[in-house]
């Protein structure tokens, strides 16, 4: 059945004989069919019965199986019947082109799903939903078809089940393979993690991993969105971040850091796991000034500001008198900001907004009877310009550690000696009661903290290997250690290398049986031979402590490098020059200073998970947000 079913396929079908429809470009009969009774599709092949030359059944037939067919039928049926160019009424001999039948059948024909072209459209579309967080409802929608269509006739949207089950998952396993591939060859990496709760308050735990290639490259990826429904303890969060650097392949051996927030259940895990951890920069910041501002007179103000803010949030009227009144006191055309809880620094931002905006916002407040009694006094405005001078330099310290794009760890150490000598220090102009308060209150509270001697160590190391700054802001009684650690440090790398060249290069073992005949079997040794250096040097030879001690003196006595410049761009021109100190900072360059990299991607996963899409299984969730997040 199978074979005649391809013979027939081979088989070439003609049209009806005299006919001049269009409809015989899509039907037709076998050739040994002289009389021209059973007509076939030569799409389907499927056999249409249309008696006394009717072709009502064979444009039935294209419409209710061959949709874009059809469609071009009716089109090259109404070019048909347009009227040509003529003289007299007359048809001008020699201007009408008949398209033939070739050209037709290709033109009208969907794309094979085998096909190369119809494979990479639906990648295409497959990389378009997951890269800009579409819904796959979009590829059902008309004006998606209808854009698709102009594009490609010949291409037939696959369905949207297509897409999530299918296309997306494959598209999942070959960018996975891709990231596993880029991470079996990394000497030392970091991670940062997270916990959050979905729109659906659906608990996931984020990973993120951070490295330096070969090329001197700052790279990050996000590793796992994973859906976490047990008790957030200490002891299973340690076991789930374990497992996912398992599934990764990943040996926690060459972890550097990991970096989270401030959550017990989290710090608790870190150490359950025997790993360094480095608590988020934003967070302890974040936690300091909420520590600073616990004064009824700031508590008051910032509660005066709330009012003030809600007031012009809710009603049009009262914001166009707002833009009226900065329109007449040359105020800029800004809105107020509202304070976000989990936004770091949005407090500030809407205190330093309504002073701006003060003379405004009274002149519209004084004219409203109802809201008359939030006119900001004098003593809520010295108050909150108090706050504002002690929190507005801090903002731009938190912007510049959260990146992950560039060395972000070794600024650590510089940023707390400009906090405590320059931007907290106290001025001849600060308010007593406030703003030393305030800043005094911050800095107490950081020192604390970085004063960790497992963090100090971490945030020292990375000092060191910054060109830009060396030893410069490492404490006068913790240099000459810093040193003999980094020393240290640097001959156990060289070590571990060694050894792992050693067992690359370690001739595979042989049975008793081949030793034997390897016995019986001497060769006699040539006399160069005896002078034949080892291709792999001794320990002695790699990690001699002396050597590593002179290298790291030269890189400390190095030409000082401008603080504007990238450090990684440094250590690609100077690699050959330090070699060892380099394995070093490749080692500790890559921390990050902030959790913000597993935070971006739980809101990569807000944009995904939208009320929209409340029902997605945490399953294509965590692989929506990896695809996002990871695809080029």
């Amino acid at each position: 059945m199978a074979a005649s079913s391809e013979r027939m396929e081979e088989e070439e079908l003609v049209k009806k004989t005299g006919s001049t429809s269009v409809i015989w470009t899509w039907f037709g009969y076998k050739v040994p069919d002289s009389a021209q009774e059973n007509i076939f599709c030569r799409i389907c092949r499927a056999t249409v019965i249309a008696k006394h030359g009717n072709t009502s059944n064979l444009f039935y037939h294209l419409k209710a199986k061959h949709v874009l067919e059809y469609e071009e039928s009716q089109r090259m049926r109404g070019d048909a019947q347009k009227p040509s160019q003529s003289l007299g009424g007359r048809k001008k001999v020699g201007t009408t082109q008949q398209q033939s039948i070739t050209q037709a059948f290709s033109k009208g024909v969907a794309y094979d799903k085998k096909s190369q072209r119809w494979t990479d459209i639906t990648k295409s579309i497959a990389i378009f939903l997951c890269k800009d967080m579409v819904p796959f409802q979009t590829v059902e929608r008309s004006g998606f078809l209808g854009m698709v269509k102009t594009l490609d006739q010949r291409y037939v949207v696959p369905s949207r089940k297509y897409f999530s089950q299918v296309e997306v998952a494959r598209l999942h396993d070959e960018v996975r393979n891709e990231v596993l591939k880029e991470l079996r060859d990394i000497k030392h990496y970091a991670t940062t993690t997270d916990l959050w709760s979905s729109r659906t308050m659906d608990p996931y735990i984020s990973l993120t991993i951070h490295f330096i290639n070969d090329d001197w490259k700052l790279c990050g990826k996000c590793l796992q969105t994973s859906y976490f429904p047990d008790d957030h303890t200490g002891e299973l969060i340690a076991q789930g971040l374990r497992e996912a650097l398992e599934s990764w392949e990943l040996d926690e051996e060459l972890q550097v850091c990991i970096t989270t927030d401030n959550g017990a259940n989290v710090v608790k895990a870190v150490g359950l796991n025997d790993w360094t951890g480095l608590q988020c920069f934003g967070h302890r910041l974040h936690l300091a000034i909420e520590a600073s501002v616990k004064e009824p007179r700031i508590d008051r103000a910032v509660g005066v500001c709330k009012k003030i803010v809600s007031a012009f949030s809710y009603t049009n009227k009262r914001r166009k008198a707002l833009a009226k009144a900065q329109a007449e006191l040359h105020l800029p055309h800004h809105r107020l900001i509202t304070e976000t809880p989990t936004r770091w620094g949005s407090r500030q931002q809407m205190i330093e907004r309504v002073l701006e905006q003060e003379k405004a916002i009274t002149q519209v407040l004084k004219e409203d009877k109802k809201n008359r009694h939030l006119v900001p006094t004098w003593q809520d405005i010295d108050v909150l310009e108090s706050v504002n001078k002690a929190l507005s330099p801090l903002m731009e310290f938190t912007d510049a550690l959260s990146g992950e794009d560039y060395v972000s760890v070794s600024y650590l150490k510089p940023v707390l000696h400009v906090l405590n000598n320059k931007v907290l220090a106290p001025g001849d102009d600060d308010t007593e009661e406030l703003t030393k308060h305030m800043k005094r209150a911050i800095l107490q509270y950081l020192n604390e903290k970085y004063a960790d001697p497992a963090t100090d160590d971490v945030l020292d190391m990375a000092s060191l290997v910054d060109p830009r700054f060396k030893i410069s802001y490492i404490a006068d009684n913790r240099k000459d250690y810093i040193k003999t650690k980094a020393v240290a440090e640097i001959q156990a790398l060289l070590e571990k290398h060694l050894s792992a060249a050693s067992s690359t290069h370690s001739p595979p073992h042989t049975s008793t049986a081949a030793a034997e005949a390897g016995q019986a079997k001497k060769v006699k040794r040539r006399l160069g031979s005896f002078f034949k250096k080892a291709s792999i040097p001794g320990p002695a030879a790699l990690a001699d402590r002396d050597a590593i001690e002179v290298e790291l003196q030269s890189y400390l006595q190095a030409l000082d490098v401008d603080g504007e410049a990238d450090p990684l761009e440094w250590w690609k021109l100077h690699q050959a020059n330090f070699p060892r100190v380099a394995s070093l900072a490749r080692k500790y360059l890559c921390i990050p200073a902030t959790s913000a990299p597993s935070e971006r991607a739980f809101s990569t996963g807000g944009n995904i998970v939208t009320c929209h899409r409340a029902a997605l299984k945490p399953e294509n969730v965590d692989r929506l947000v990896f695809l996002a997040k990871n695809l080029p």
